[in-house]
């Protein structure tokens, strides 16, 4: 069931795979035209030459992290079968899943990044002949959504409840469970309207990940109480999730923040990973090893489905452990680069400028500072490619009150239904998609979309419009340079 590269052994083929299916996928994607808001235009997502090539490692790493960069890299592009499973085809999908793979929702501008301007998810939903009807809010030229439910049988829910099911599927035996309900229909672009039950959220990007999870509590803490007054003065606040027993600013299990997650809801990208692996394509394993649905007929291998392999007494003496994915898949994270910027222009400059002075920097840190980090493959000193680097994300990791055209009624942690973690903006130039639930691509729309009441975003907004229309332009065109 698991044919892997072992921890020891380098992997050159990786790179190779990736370039191939990559290219593939850059051929076919056509990205949403620029549009205009006031006067005022979004130019669209920034074109560079490394589309659709394969993901950069971090700069400086051993050749024991790049040879788990490569072995993770290779293992999240790997397409997920539910039975008959053969080596490089991975642990059993389902029996309710999203995707059927990491790289499908992380496509956008290449492997690791957002949703990808063409949808996968229409064409995932029929594979292998499954029965699954494509929902209201999926769209060929729309984002990859996955969906929660506000509340089930008159309680609070806040879960994912995923999109489509095994059954069907020429590999799926004898399962037979049923899709959720997600009508009445609303608009399928914005996924705004019909049922008010479901609230959506779009796949985050995963690059500079382990950068972000290089950075102390100690130092996400010091910008609570980072510029206070003009912080007070334009009705910002922010808190790190979760708050437990009375200590302010620390997470309910261990007392440390958690980060990662459009709530920051997950601690590490472990975590992270575990939990996609197991939500997006019902791929149970040792960070949560219970199936998300145990209908009988429909749990089509042993649990958890992914592990830690160890060797088989039989194997040869030079056989060594393997790594399970979901371990291989946060290597892949921890050591992959942040994304570039564009070369800075005159605009872009006047706009990095204004940034600041109308008060998106007082959410949106331009940078904050790792600390001493390990990654895996050395344990004698502190990694030189995560180890006191700069890290450009343009985040406090704080989450936020946004406001009622924000709010999607879920609680996670001590994230209420409003809150929001600050989104990083480091690539968002080459994002397609905005907000938590891919509601609009343009740029300018996100902008507005921070206002409404409740949110501590207002006043920044109303400096952002009484700018006029070319410093506008130029705030813009400093953020689709990022």
């Amino acid at each position: 069931m698991h044919s892997r590269v072992p921890f020891v052994q380098h992997s050159s083929a990786a790179l190779t795979l990736v370039v191939g299916l990559v290219g593939v996928m850059t051929a076919v994607a056509q990205v949403p035209a620029a549009a205009s808001f006031g006067g005022v235009r979004d130019p669209g997502v920034r074109q560079a030459a490394t589309d659709g090539q394969p993901p950069p490692p971090l700069a400086g790493m051993t050749s024991d992290e790049m040879t788990f960069y490569e072995d993770g890299l290779a293992r999240f592009q790997t397409v997920e079968v539910v039975t008959g499973a053969v080596p490089g085809q991975g642990n059993g999908l389902g029996p309710r899943f999203n995707s059927d793979s990491c790289s499908s929702c992380h496509g956008q501008p290449f492997v690791g990044g957002s949703s990808p301007a063409i949808n996968p998810l229409p064409a995932i939903a029929v594979a292998q002949g499954a029965d699954n009807q494509v929902p209201w809010f999926i769209t060929r030229n729309g984002p990859i959504r996955e969906v929660r439910f506000v509340s089930s049988n008159g309680v609070p829910d806040g879960g994912v409840h995923d999109l489509w099911v095994i059954s069907g599927r020429s590999d799926a035996g004898s399962c037979k469970i049923a899709q959720p309900n997600f009508l009445p229909a609303g608009d399928p672009v914005s996924g705004l309207g019909g049922n008010r039950n479901i609230v959506f959220r779009i796949p985050t990007p995963i690059m500079g990940a382990g950068l972000i999870e290089s950075i102390s509590d100690s130092t996400i803490l010091a910008g609570v109480n980072a510029n206070t007054t003009n912080k007070r003065q334009m009705g910002v606040g922010g808190h790190a999730n979760a708050i437990q027993g009375g200590n302010v600013n620390r997470s309910g299990n261990d007392g440390t923040v958690t980060r990662f997650g459009w709530k920051a809801q997950n601690k590490s990208l472990l975590i992270f990973a575990g939990e996609a692996y197991n939500v997006e394509m019902g791929i149970s394993n040792q960070v949560f090893p219970q199936e998300r649905d145990e209908t009988a007929g429909c749990d089509t291998w042993y649990s958890p489905n992914d592990t830690l392999n160890f060797p088989n007494p039989a194997s040869p003496p030079a056989a060594t452990p393997v790594l399970s994915d979901v371990e291989a898949f946060a290597n892949f994270m921890r050591l992959m680069a942040p994304p570039a910027p564009a070369p800075a222009t005159a605009s872009s400059q006047r706009g990095n400028a204004l940034f600041a002075s109308v008060g998106c920097a007082l959410c949106h840190t331009p940078s904050m500072m790792t600390g001493a980090t390990m990654a895996s493959g050395s344990y004698h000193q502190p990694s030189a490619a995560l180890s006191h680097q700069q890290a450009n994300l343009f985040s406090d990791l704080l989450v936020h009150h946004m406001g009622t055209r924000l709010a999607d009624g879920i609680t996670q942690g001590a994230a209420g239904p409003d809150e929001f973690r600050t989104a990083p903006l480091w690539g968002v130039g080459q994002r397609v998609y905005f907000l938590h639930d891919g509601r609009t691509s343009n740029l300018i729309t996100a902008v507005e979309d921070h206002a409404s009441p409740g949110s501590e975003a207002n006043q920044v907004v109303q400096r952002f419009n009484s700018l006029n229309a070319q410093a506008q332009q130029d705030l813009i065109n400093f953020l689709r340079s990022l």
